[in-house]
């Protein structure tokens, strides 16, 4: 975390927010504080507010106000982000078929780890990950948590098109690929939610601050689960995140 915030100059119609320069729970939290502190102010000319790892991009109408008036105002949020009552993050459940053809790099991670595929996915089943960010495809999100037990390089040569749902593993990072795309993950299982539907209201179904879970399913379940997806009956699964407010310092 930087000692003093640095507002940023990002073309004509951006304001970057920098708070620090590294992957950490503490800068996701005040990035998710500022957030929040935006909305709930409908700050004049903000068009969307962008998180990332580390920094926040604001985008905002040139014709409604300028940079230096904006970043007046974002310090002032800044200054009052203790009065901001954040809402508790919610934990989303993943249903994923490990292994097989959904999953065909999960031998690959067993044995780069020394350990057997079951115990690969009883170590990515237990854990809560952070949503820090989504990107580099509609819905792609960038998750913390995942234990280094597990870390495996990327694959020395990407695929050109990996199936939409696939869960894969880089480096000591764990993802999810929503929709059919190239990639140089190890991809370990697939979830049949669809963590992008243009045409739902909302067509992003995770959220950054938010966290989710990852539930092991055998391939039964994960036909029944698809057809409720197709179908518009299927329920997701959600539910407060365990010890909210023991181990983040926000609330």
């Amino acid at each position: 975390m930087y000692e003093k915030t640095k507002y940023l100059l990002a073309g004509d119609k951006a304001l970057d927010i920098e708070f620090g320069n590294s992957i950490s729970e503490e800068i996701n939290s005040k990035i998710r504080s500022m957030t929040v502190a935006i909305e709930t102010q409908n700050v004049l000319g903000v068009i969307e507010a962008v998180p990332t790892y580390r920094s926040l991009m604001i985008h905002y109408d040139p014709l409604k106000t300028d940079f230096n008036k904006l970043k007046d105002t974002l310090k002032t949020l800044e200054e009052n982000l203790d009065n901001i009552d954040l809402p508790e993050p919610e934990v989303i459940e993943i249903p994923t078929l490990y292994g097989g053809d959904y999953g065909p790099d999960i031998e690959n991670v067993a044995k780069h780890n020394n350990m057997s595929v079951d115990e690969v996915i009883k170590i990515h089943t237990s854990e809560e990950y952070l949503i820090y960010m989504l990107g580099f495809t509609p819905g792609f999100p960038y998750l913390g948590g995942m234990d280094t037990k597990i870390a495996t390089p990327r694959l020395q040569s990407p695929r050109t098109k990996i199936p939409g749902g696939s869960v894969g593993i880089a480096g000591e990072q764990t993802g999810i690929y929503p929709i059919d795309s190239p990639g140089g993950w190890q991809l370990i299982g697939r979830t049949p939610l669809d963590l992008f539907d243009p045409k739902r209201e909302i067509p992003i179904l995770l959220k950054a601050g938010n966290y989710i879970a990852f539930k092991s399913i055998n391939e039964t379940e994960y036909i029944e689960i698809k057809n409720a997806m197709n179908n518009g009956t299927y329920e997701y699964k959600k539910y407060p995140r365990k010890n909210w407010g023991d181990d983040n310092g926000t609330n």
